[in-house]
């Protein structure tokens, strides 16, 4: 059986976590939960996933400053960072991908929608 692909699911509010952790779950990925920005650079280290869920607006360290850290790490610079935001403004958007993010898709969470595209994010 083929090894089931590690998802790293980062928000600071946990009913976000426990639904994409529900959907990518039956979807057979393996998934790993952190609830900040700090959170995050650690099980990123520790677990190596192949790719990463997080919400921008988080207290303390926020998710663009935590996907700027990541890229500037060589272990994990390759993983793809898919944002989360409640802000659909172009700046926002413009700032997550310069930060080395690979996509962001709007809240409220469409589980169907983040599970196809992590599916082509991880193709």
């Amino acid at each position: 059986m083929q090894e089931s692909l590690k998802v790293l699911v980062v928000d600071d509010e946990p009913d976000i976590v426990e639904i994409l952790t529900y959907n990518l779950t039956k979807e057979n990925f393996s998934v790993v939960k952190a609830y900040s920005g700090q959170e995050c650079l650690i099980q990123a280290a520790f677990t190596q996933p192949d790719l990463i869920i997080m919400d921008i607006r988080m207290p303390g360290l926020t998710g663009i400053e935590t996907c700027r850290t990541l890229k500037k790490d060589e272990r994990l610079k390759e993983i793809p960072v898919l944002f989360l935001t409640a802000d659909a403004d172009e700046f926002t958007s413009m700032n997550a991908m310069e930060a080395g993010g690979s996509h962001f898709i709007t809240k409220p969470i469409r589980p169907n929608l983040i599970v196809g595209m992590v599916r082509e994010l991880l193709k």
